[in-house]
């Protein structure tokens, strides 16, 4: 499953630093605006300590971890809903991606000019949502144009879209994005193909000082008070020391400093993690002699889907899922000690695949 989140942000605020961090690409990172001119692109492994669990007791010949795929998008500046800076780029990089990691400034230092002279984050969120929602009411004009003279046959469908797009507007109108409207199921559908950039869902990343890192500062108390009526998750993190990080080249030179500082993890590793709770992903597992490896579905997916992501014939012949739950697998150590137990299950078509399953789809193409 090919997915992608977008770094955003207004120029300054760290978002090549983290993209590096992320990525351990070497994306350009200067201390003036627009130092990223073309979305830079990195896949990242998400980390999994059961990937890692797995292959110690399978020993296959190849372990393969699952991805997801990071853009680091030009910096946001006002007036990019009309074209400003490189509003235009921007708008169309935002709207390829599936979520959003929207990066805000949250420490203070004379030396990073920050492109409005001052650190607010919540004024910088909402330059952004601002620019954002422009474009959107720009997109439902056009498309309420179409609309309301398809209403005039009076066709109920075709008045009910109508009404719901006016909705949708007035709302967006407001201020507020368009992931808050409640949508109803009969509208679903026409609500996902108006592709709006605010129905994207969002994490919010407050770069921080390292003093900051675990507690937070003035400026993210402040920042997750006016995020608190959306549907979106706020993480801290301090992109110099996922610089540092970053730079190191072993995993225990990288556990000795991540002790040093009095953090558990990589923040990375946080943004990972939450980047996956906020698509709404798990992770299933095969695991045989040659290949043990992670594959990336959403939840509720059943398990002629979860085949699919294997390959297409999975989805189309399948005819059983073989299923070990991970904690089972674990603490017996095998499949075959699993399938002796009686720990394996037999699954049809109904199956909705667990987190952390480790399964083998039989099929017939």
């Amino acid at each position: 499953m090919a997915l992608k989140c977008g770094i955003v942000g207004l120029p300054n605020v760290g978002k090549s630093t983290l993209f590096n961090a992320l990525t351990n690409a070497k994306a350009l990172s200067a201390n003036y605006p627009f130092a990223t001119k073309e979305p830079n692109v990195g896949i990242i492994t998400v980390p999994d300590d059961r990937l890692t669990k797995l292959s110690e007791l399978v020993e296959p010949q190849k372990v393969v971890p699952t991805t997801v795929e990071i853009v680091d998008i030009a910096g946001l500046i006002k007036g990019a809903s009309q074209g400003e800076g490189l509003g235009n780029q921007f708008l169309a990089n935002i709207r390829e991606v599936d979520a959003i990691v929207h990066v805000v400034r949250c420490f203070d230092d004379d030396n990073v000019v920050h492109v409005d002279g001052r650190v607010d984050p919540v004024g910088d969120k909402e330059i952004i949502d601002t620019e954002l929602q422009l474009k959107d009411i720009e997109t439902l004009d056009k498309r309420l144009e179409k609309l309301r003279k398809q209403a005039k046959t009076a066709n109920k469908e075709d008045i009910r879209a109508v009404e719901f797009a006016e909705g949708l507007k007035a709302h967006i109108e407001s201020g507020n994005p368009a992931r808050t409207f409640p949508v109803e199921d009969p509208d679903r559908k026409r609500y996902r193909e108006f592709f709006l950039l605010t129905s994207k869902p969002i994490l919010y990343v407050c770069n921080v000082d390292e003093v900051s890192v675990n507690d937070g500062n003035e400026y993210t108390e402040t920042f997750k008070a006016a995020v608190a009526n959306e549907d979106a998750q706020v993480v801290l993190i301090s992109a110099a020391i996922e610089a540092d990080i970053a730079e190191l080249e072993t995993y225990d030179e990288r556990m000795e400093f991540l002790t040093e500082m009095g953090l558990s993890e990589p923040g990375v590793n946080k943004v990972i993690h939450a980047c996956y709770r906020l698509l709404k992903l798990i992770t299933y597992f095969t695991a045989g002699p040659k290949e043990v490896r992670a594959w990336t579905i959403r939840e509720g997916t059943l398990a002629p889907g979860a085949a699919g992501v294997i390959h297409s014939d999975f989805e189309r012949g399948f005819i059983r899922a073989e299923v070990i739950k991970y904690n089972d697998y674990v603490s017996l150590g095998s499949e075959s000690a699993c399938r002796d137990a009686g720990k394996m299950s037999v699954e049809g078509k109904e199956y909705v695949v667990g987190d952390g399953d480790v399964m083998h789809f039989r099929h017939n193409v």
